[in-house]
């Protein structure tokens, strides 16, 4: 055998070892090209490609057996049936391009779709707005020659990032996490408009994420993925979601693995997950449900990292490149899918333009009355119409061609008698308009696209918001947690904000991720993103960092309208926005002008002061106007009428009062945070000047405002509540020194706010046990265990009278760890309080 070989080697490239080094590079072409890694074009791999050209071929609006679906596909895909339904069920699950129906399986529980006979699928119909167009599409021979594929398909959308990608080729392997469908076209917009963005990924299972070093998706990047848990009870907790790329059955098994090597301790795992996601973890007793989440973070699936290592095809090599420009080249070639669109139907209205005005000349002139003369050939007749057409070549815009001609004589007679000129003409203007809409197109292309995007984002982005959560490591939405880590600057007269602009006016500290909202003189609005430098308008009024979804702000506004020259007054809220879109808050002229504006953190109207021009012919020189009786509307409303002579000035006379209701504030336990997204325990109704009662476990007490984004000490807190002055405060705290329990009633009698004042005995490791705010409070009392448990229920208000906050306290019982103490609602009338 060896020598049958070294003969095969001598005859030169025959040889199998100058085989095995060409076989293996086609082979590695062959994998990278053809079935791992996707086209930057169009974001797809050959058999997703496939795939949609099949389904397109055979749409007609209902659904198709996906066993019918995979033979189609088989004319174009050279491998086996398996290979295609994988790739079909995958896209099928991304519920973007294929609407599905049936069991598709489940990418949260890891269950698998049905056999393709039981299940349907078709083209969305977002696919057939973006991705077909036969008029555009560079076509080639399928693998037997029989059958025309697209080379690629004429994607208008970022569809690969929107997807992701996974594949594993020959030397490389490629990862590209997916992004949220409407940031993504919020980026192309922002893209086209030559404005920076950053788009992170966002997952189907939801949960959250932490972008902070992702690189751009680029090799060398990673990201964190989080399930969201919940604290049910201080013995469960709630799994509400599963990591990108984690089944609900991998998370129940890698906790009930970090169970066995002792990392948890827990009694047992449930999956209840149905509609939604829920595993459900009971506690160990004494197992702390902090640590516990901590400990499920760091030990099992619950929390994973992800390397993403985006590698695409461009001009069939694979090239690594990050996600910004992936969305670049996307955006890029669509505008030019959309040129070439353009300039098809130009030429088709053209086209159409031409021959109708033939037509409409041919019967309007009479020049059909050729084809009535006899004794003519045809082709004499051809030539008289021909000639017929010669005065009227100047209306025309290109030459008439002899196909033109016989395609007029091709008229139904009846067509000669019922024609209406005036239909032909109304026909010839409505495609002259067309011509011009499009060639307006053409030369605003850019314009042109961003509204094609705006239009997807308007008729597809309801109901894909964003599913995962951006956190930063204290398991806290990014903004709400980002540090004020740049200062923000303000050029007035020049319109000009941004971090870079540090010789001029300091507006705010912020964080690079805020939005800031800025309004001008001129009476525009506008929010964008921290940057730089970023241009807004001349005469800044006013700049600020915009609060999304913020329904307290209110604006209090006098502008004079540049055309009429009244002057209105108005309030209103700024909820949301389009961010870097320029809203006009007076009624549209340029001239418009506004002369007072204040922002009123809750609602506040005041009372101003308006000095009219000395010129004009109003007997009352100077009003005044009250704020709150106007009512708070929309943006766009264009106000109230206020004068129609022009003003001077506008200053305020009265600062104003609060004209809306106190907002709900919640506290959340688990991360230490007031919340208005009624998250935890509700706290109540508070009104401006309303405070909060925090009592910590030490013996210390706090009185804090409503400020949403402070960071209460949640391991420490044991009451929070809203601060009423006349409630008495009931406490039992432990003497460890004198081995007692202590119990005392007192009033807050100190007025400082976020200072935290200590008000048991001093001594070391002494804490509270129980406190309450109930004005007739109960205390429920066990100690000792079995028969030796003694039970009674004491009525605090006839042990113990009211003392001051500095008070030590009356001697309630001996301190023992096995005493329980709770707050219960009795009625002990009549029962005398059982003491220990």
């Amino acid at each position: 055998m060896a020598k049958e070989i070294n003969e095969l080697n001598q005859k030169g490239d025959t040889g199998i070892e100058s085989q095995f080094k060409t076989w293996f590079l086609d082979y590695a072409s062959y994998v990278i090209l053809e079935r791992a890694v996707p086209a930057i074009d169009d974001g797809l791999k050959p058999v997703q490609r496939r795939i949609l050209h099949a389904m397109k071929e055979m749409d007609d609006g209902r659904f198709n057996k996906i066993a019918n679906v995979i033979g189609q596909t088989m004319q174009y895909h050279p491998h086996g049936d398996a290979s295609i339904g994988d790739a079909l069920v995958n896209l099928g699950q991304k519920n973007l391009l294929i609407e599905p129906q049936g069991n598709w399986g489940d990418v949260r529980t890891g269950d698998s779709a049905a056999a393709p006979r039981y299940i349907e699928g078709r083209l969305s119909k977002f696919a057939l707005d973006v991705a077909f167009n036969a008029k555009i599409t560079n076509w080639q021979l399928s693998y037997d020659g029989r059958k025309n594929e697209p080379v690629s398909l004429p994607m208008k959308f970022p569809l690969l990032l929107a997807h992701g990608a996974d594949g594993i080729a020959v030397g490389l392997s490629t990862k590209i996490l997916p992004h949220n469908f409407c940031e993504l076209i919020e980026a192309s917009i922002k893209h086209l408009l030559g404005k920076r963005f950053e788009i992170y990924p966002d997952f189907q299972t939801g949960g959250q994420i932490d972008v902070t070093e992702y690189n751009q998706g680029k090799r060398g990047g990673k990201v964190k993925v989080r399930a969201h848990i919940e604290e049910f009870d201080k013995k469960t907790l709630l799994i509400k979601s599963v990591p990108y790329g984690v089944t609900t059955v991998q998370v129940m098994e890698s906790i009930v693995k970090a169970n066995d090597q002792g990392k948890i301790k827990i009694k047992k795992v449930t999956d209840n997950t149905a509609a939604f996601v829920e595993i459900q973890v009971d506690l160990a007793p004494g197992i702390s449900s902090d640590i516990t989440i901590d400990a499920l973070y760091k030990f099992t699936d619950s929390e994973i990292s992800i390397s993403p290592n985006a590698c695409v095809i461009v001009n069939q090599k694979p090239q690594f490149i990050s996600v910004q420009d992936l969305l670049k080249s996307s955006v890029d070639h669509t505008k030019d899918l959309l040129e070439q669109e353009l300039k098809i139907r130009l030429a088709e209205l053209q086209t159409k333009w031409h021959y109708t005005s033939l037509e409409k000349i041919f019967f309007e002139e009479k020049i059909y009355k050729e084809l009535e003369k006899k004794n003519l050939s045809w082709e004499s007749v051809l030539l008289s119409i021909q000639t017929a057409f010669d005065p009227f070549v100047k209306q025309l815009k290109r030459e008439i061609t002899s196909e033109d001609i016989i395609k007029l004589t091709e008229k139904p007679v009846r067509r000669i008698y019922k024609l209406d000129i005036d239909s032909l003409n109304e026909q010839i203007k409505e495609l002259e308009a067309e011509i011009a809409q499009v060639k307006k197109y053409l030369a605003n292309l850019t314009d042109y696209a961003v509204s094609y995007f705006e239009n997807l984002l308007k008729k597809y982005g309801k109901g894909r918001e964003r599913k995962t959560e951006i956190k930063s490591i204290e398991v806290i939405e990014a903004r709400q947690v980002a540090i004020a880590n740049v200062k923000l600057y303000m050029n007035r007269e020049d319109g000009f904000i941004g971090t870079g602009l540090k010789k001029d006016e300091w507006v705010v500290d912020c964080s690079d991720i805020d939005d800031v909202i800025v309004f001008t003189k001129r009476g525009t609005m506008k929010v964008v993103k921290v940057s730089e430098k970023s241009y807004i308008g001349k005469d800044i009024l006013h700049a600020a960092i915009f609060n999304k979804n913020d329904e307290r702000t209110t604006y209090n506004m006098l502008y004079t309208d540049g055309k009429s020259g009244k002057s209105f007054v108005k309030r209103f809220n700024v909820t949301g926005v389009t961010r870097e879109k320029e809203y006009d808050l007076t009624k549209g002229d340029e001239k418009s002008k506004v002369h007072y504006l204040s922002v009123n953190a809750n609602g506040e109207a005041e009372l101003i002061k308006i000095s009219l021009s000395p010129n004009c012919s109003a007997h009352k020189k100077e009003l005044e106007f009250d704020f709150s009786e106007l009512e708070i509307k929309g943006r766009n409303s264009m106000g109230n009428t206020l004068t129609k002579y022009p003003i001077k000035a506008a200053r305020m006379k009265t600062a104003g009062v609060s004209t809306i209701a106190g907002k709900k504030i919640w506290y959340d336990a688990q991360f230490g945070r007031l919340n208005t997204d009624a998250k935890g325990e509700y706290l109540g109704m508070f009104e401006i000047k309303d405070k909060i009662l925090l009592v910590f476990n030490d013996g210390h007490y706090e009185i804090t405002d409503q400020e949403l984004t402070q960071k209460l000490e949640n391991e420490k807190v044991i009451l929070v509540e809203k601060f009423d002055v006349e409630k008495i405060i009931t406490a039992v705290y432990a003497d460890l020194e004198k081995k007692q329990y202590l119990v005392k009633r007192f009033k807050i009698e100190t007025t400082t706010l976020k200072n935290k004042f200590f008000f048991i005995k001093e001594g070391k490791g002494n804490y509270i046990s129980v406190v309450t705010t109930n004005q007739e409070p109960v205390l429920s009392v066990k100690q000792g265990r079995g028969d030796q448990q003694r039970k009674g229920k004491l009525k605090i208000a006839k042990i113990t009278e009211l003392s001051g906050w500095k008070t030590v306290g009356a001697r309630l019982m001996d301190y023992s760890k096995s005493v329980e103490m709770e707050w219960v609602v009795a009625n002990l009338e009549g029962q005398q309080p059982e003491l220990f």
